[in-house]
């Protein structure tokens, strides 16, 4: 974070400085948790659903605090009270990204979508930062605390912000974006995660188109122009609109896409160049994830050969996210178990399908799609029948809350056996241990409350 005195910050959260002297600076880090704390930080005590951040107040002090933020009176050196933890976490990101903007180096660059964030959000990272220093969330932090508490790494130094902003309200990207106003503002994929929450997927569109609705005309909306759903926000922002997608109306597109267990190929076309693009990250669905990171690029004006050598240099998307594990027995495990909607879980089928090459037996691990609400049963059926569609060779469903994947699958009168219901990822392990041979794919697909990340890294550990 920039340097602010006390009086600056409390000023800038509504609050009141209770302890500490007013012309005191502080220039660390801002965490929420007492574990992340380092000399210097910023520490906001935070209320939640399970604990209270102001019970580790001394924690945090332990480890350097120079300043807490609490709604409540602490036993701190330096205090500022406020009404609301949340707001004023946000109103301190609103004064140091328009701080480091007024020096003018400063672009932003933001993205949202049912699927496809943290990855665009890394690929974005690898060809900024090779252009200049730049800030991007670790992990997901995309949420009304993450995000800002992203944006506040910025220093003067800075050239590039990279912004995820997720939701599962309407209001909540809108209320991000109002703390940064992105220079370049880009929408993936309306789809049915976390459509429960939202109350369906008319709601999720008004929520994603949140992230261009109130951008200035001087910036520019990147949209998937393949997704119909998304390419209708072109009418909802005063910003320049600019379309990427593999179909032959988009500005920015991709042709020739391959996917192979290596990685994914296609040629990326803009401008009147065709260049060849080599990712590492498995399967095609992520073709549209480099298209919006190039995308990007192109509007801050970085040449397209350096920019796709920043995509083509990322390994994978993220830890559990199409992470491939070779365990050293012949068996490939996909571990993409950190999220699942029923697009992503789709896609995730279709790219294990596609690199299964001829003598090798396909496996699906799936667990629960969570946050679908009234779309639930539906959606899982759905990915039943799609799994039998595919011919995966066998698919092991995990808990119960998943159980209409097998049950669906079971229908299909072609399969008789290849499926199997378990209770628990023991289970599957212990089912698997016995079932795998040399040559099989697996691909360990839940969303992150099923908990089935940890079986895919138990899987793709090298045999005792």
């Amino acid at each position: 974070m920039i340097a602010l005195t006390l009086a600056e910050i409390a000023e800038a959260l509504g609050g009141r400085l209770v302890a500490g002297a007013p012309d005191a600076i502080v220039a660390g880090s801002v965490e929420t948790d007492s574990r992340r704390v380092g000399p210097g930080s910023v520490f906001f005590a935070l209320p939640g659903e399970t604990t209270d951040g102001a019970l580790f107040v001394s924690a945090a002090l332990d480890g350097g605090a120079a300043l807490v933020v609490a709604e409540r009176e602490v036993d701190a050196p330096a205090l500022i009270v406020v009404d609301d933890g949340v707001a004023a976490l946000a109103a301190l990101a609103r004064l140091v990204v328009a701080r480091v903007r007024a020096l003018g180096r400063l672009r932003v660059v933001a993205v949202t979508g049912s699927n496809g964030k943290t990855t665009t959000k890394n690929l974005l990272r690898a060809i900024l930062s090779a252009e200049g220093p730049t800030v991007a969330p670790e992990g997901s932090f995309n949420n009304h605390v993450g995000a800002p508490i992203s944006m506040l790494r910025v220093d003067e130094s800075t050239e590039f912000l990279v912004v995820e902003m997720g939701a599962s309200h309407v209001g909540e990207i809108a209320r991000l974006v109002s703390i940064v106003t992105p220079d370049v503002g880009i929408v993936l994929k309306v789809g049915l995660a976390h459509a429960g929450e939202f109350g369906g997927i008319d709601a999720v569109q008004r929520a994603k188109a949140e992230m261009v609705t109130d951008l200035p005309a001087t910036a520019v909306a990147l949209l998937h122009g393949d997704d119909p759903r998304v390419a209708a926000m072109a009418g909802m922002t005063s910003a320049r609109v600019v379309r990427f997608g593999l179909g032959s109306g988009n500005d920015v597109r991709a042709d020739d896409v391959e996917a192979t267990a290596a990685g994914t190929t296609f040629d990326y076309l803009a401008d009147g160049e065709r260049l060849p693009v080599r990712l590492r990250i498995l399967g095609e669905h992520h073709v549209t994830n480099a298209l919006a990171a190039l995308s990007a690029a192109r509007e801050f004006g970085i040449p397209a050969s350096r920019a796709i050598a920043g995509v083509e240099g990322v390994p994978m998307a993220e830890r559990w996210r199409m992470q491939v594990l070779e365990p050293g027995d012949g068996v490939t495990v996909v571990n993409d178990a950190y999220n699942a909607s029923p697009d992503s879980t789709a896609a995730a089928l279709k790219t294990l399908a596609q690199i299964t090459g001829p003598g090798r037996r396909s496996i699906a691990v799936l667990g629960e799609m969570a946050e679908l609400g009234e779309f639930a049963e539906e959606e899982h059926d759905r990915v039943g029948l799609l799994a039998v569609r595919l011919n995966i060779a066998q698919l092991v469903v995990v808990g119960e809350r998943a159980k209409r994947i097998h049950a669906a699958a079971g229908l299909e009168g072609s399969w008789d056996g290849e499926s199997v219901f378990v209770e628990d990822s023991d289970a599957a392990y212990d089912f698997l241990r016995g079932f795998l041979r040399s040559g099989d794919v697996v691909l360990v697909k839940s969303s992150k409350s099923a908990g089935l990340r940890f079986l895919g890294d138990r899987l793709g550990e090298a045999p005792a």
